[in-house]
C-alpha cells in the first residue's frame, strides 16, 4: 500500500526545478520498483526520464507525467518554504504540488491498490519525465522516439496535469491546441530622417506585415476547439536617438491553432505575407518560425467515456471534456497511441503558496483507481 499524500510530500523536499532532478526521480523509481515495475532510467542530456512497466501483455495503460517544477520565483512571498510540504489545516503546499508531483503519486497509490487486487489483466506503465516546464527538447518527445524505434506499444494514455478548472473533476482533456512561435526581423538600411531616401526604414514594412498578418481571422473553430488566436508578443527597434532611421525592427508573435491548421501550413503562410510584405522594399524580411506542438483530438469513445464515468463517480458529477488551455507532453505521447488528461484543480499551479487540498489528492487516487479497474474490464476483453 502507497500512501499517496506522504509519496507527494517526499518528492516536493526535491527542488527538481528543470533541468535539476535532486533525486525526484530516484524516488518515483524506487516506489516503482517496490511494486514490481521494470524500471529503465532514460538520460538524454541533462535530463532524467524514467519508463516503468508492470506485465508485458496488452492492453498497455501508461501514466505520463513529470516530476520536474518551475522555479519558486520571491521565495519570501510563500506563506511556507516552497519545498518543506507542510499540511496547514489539510492543505498540502509546495511547489509540485498541483503541477503535478501528486498525480504521480496517486497514480502510484493506485497501482499498488490494483495490483494487490489482481486486477491488472495486461500491462501498466508509466513514462515520467524531468523535462517538461522547460524547453522540453530531451524529455517525452526523446522518450517516445526511443520507444517506437524498440516497437514498444502503448495502447492508451492518461497524463496527470491539473485539468480541473473551478472544483475537483468538472474537466478532463481529451485535446490541446498547437502552437507556434514566429520570429520576424525587416533588415533595412540605416540612414538619416531627413534624408529617407538615401535609407530603407524597415518600421512600417514590418508594421504593414504584422497589421496584416493580425487582420486575417484564421478560422471560426473546429469541433471541441475555440477559434485559433495569433497574439503579438514582443515588438523591437532599440533606437537610441530621433534622428536616426534604425537599420533593423523584429517582432515576435505566436499562434495557438486548432486542428483547422498544421504548424507548417501557419509558417508557410506567414512566409508567403512576408513575400508580399517585401515586394518593393530595398531591404530584407526574415521569418524564423518555431513549432512547439501540433493540435490533437483524442475523439470521444470507450476511453473517454470510461475516464468521464470515474470521474463522475468520484466527484459527483461528469466532467466536461475540454480543449482549452497551453500545451503538455500529451502533444507528443499522441503519437504513440489515444490521450487524455485527468488531474488536480490548477488555479495554484505555477504560483506563490501552490497547493492542493490533501483530501482532493485522494480523490485522484480514487478516479485512477476506478480508471485502471474498469479499463482492463473493457479493453482486455476487447483485445
Amino acid at each position: 500500500m502507497i500512501d499517496p499524500v506522504s509519496l507527494t510530500q517526499a518528492l516536493i523536499r526535491r527542488p527538481s526545478v528543470t533541468p535539476a532532478d535532486a533525486g525526484a526521480m530516484d524516488i518515483v523509481e524506487q516506489t516503482l520498483s517496490g511494486l514490481g515495475f521494470a524500471c529503465r532510467r532514460m538520460t538524454f542530456g541533462q535530463i532524467e526520464n524514467l519508463y516503468a512497466r508492470y506485465g508485458s501483455a496488452r492492453p498497455n495503460l501508461c501514466f505520463a507525467g513529470h516530476t520536474d517544477v518551475v522555479p519558486v520565483g520571491d521565495a519570501a512571498a510563500w506563506s511556507r518554504e516552497a519545498f518543506s510540504a507542510d499540511i496547514i489545516e489539510d492543505v498540502l503546499i509546495g511547489r509540485g504540488a498541483v503541477d503535478m508531483k501528486s498525480a504521480v503519486a496517486a497514480f502510484a497509490a493506485a497501482c499498488a491498490d490494483a495490483i494487490e487486487a489482481g486486477e491488472v489483466k495486461g500491462s501498466i506503465s508509466f513514462l515520467i519525465t524531468g523535462d517538461e516546464e522547460g524547453v522540453a527538447t530531451d524529455g517525452t518527445v526523446k522518450v517516445v522516439q526511443a520507444l517506437q524505434a524498440e516497437g514498444e506499444v502503448i495502447d492508451h494514455c492518461i497524463v496527470g496535469e491539473p485539468t480541473s478548472s473551478e472544483r475537483f473533476g468538472d474537466m478532463v482533456k481529451i485535446g490541446r491546441r498547437g502552437s507556434i512561435n514566429v520570429e520576424i526581423t525587416v533588415e533595412g538600411i540605416q540612414g538619416h530622417v531627413a534624408y529617407p531616401h538615401r535609407a530603407a526604414n524597415p518600421i512600417p514594412v514590418l508594421v504593414a506585415l504584422l497589421a496584416k498578418l493580425q487582420d486575417t481571422e484564421l478560422d471560426q473553430g473546429y469541433l471541441g476547439f475555440q477559434p485559433s488566436n495569433l497574439e503579438l508578443t514582443t515588438v523591437d527597434v532599440g533606437n537610441p536617438t530621433t534622428n536616426l532611421i534604425p537599420a533593423e525592427a523584429r517582432a515576435r508573435l505566436n499562434i495557438r491553432f486548432n486542428p483547422n491548421h498544421t504548424g507548417q501550413s501557419l509558417a508557410d503562410w506567414i512566409a508567403d505575407e512576408a513575400i508580399a510584405a517585401q515586394e518593393g522594399f530595398q531591404g530584407n524580411i526574415i521569418v524564423k518560425p518555431t513549432i512547439s506542438g501540433e493540435a490533437f483530438l483524442t475523439e470521444p469513445g470507450d476511453f473517454t467515456q470510461l475516464i468521464s464515468s470515474a470521474v463522475t463517480a468520484v466527484a459527483g458529477s461528469p466532467p466536461d471534456l475540454s480543449t482549452t488551455g497551453g500545451t503538455s507532453d500529451a502533444r507528443f505521447i499522441r503519437a504513440l497511441c489515444p490521450v487524455v488528461e485527468v488531474g488536480l484543480v490548477g488555479k495554484t499551479m505555477h504560483s506563490v503558496d501552490e497547493r492542493t487540498p490533501v483530501s482532493e489528492i485522494l480523490q485522484l487516487q480514487a478516479v485512477y483507481r476506478e480508471i485502471i479497474r474498469s479499463y482492463f474490464v473493457t479493453f482486455s476483453k476487447a483485445g
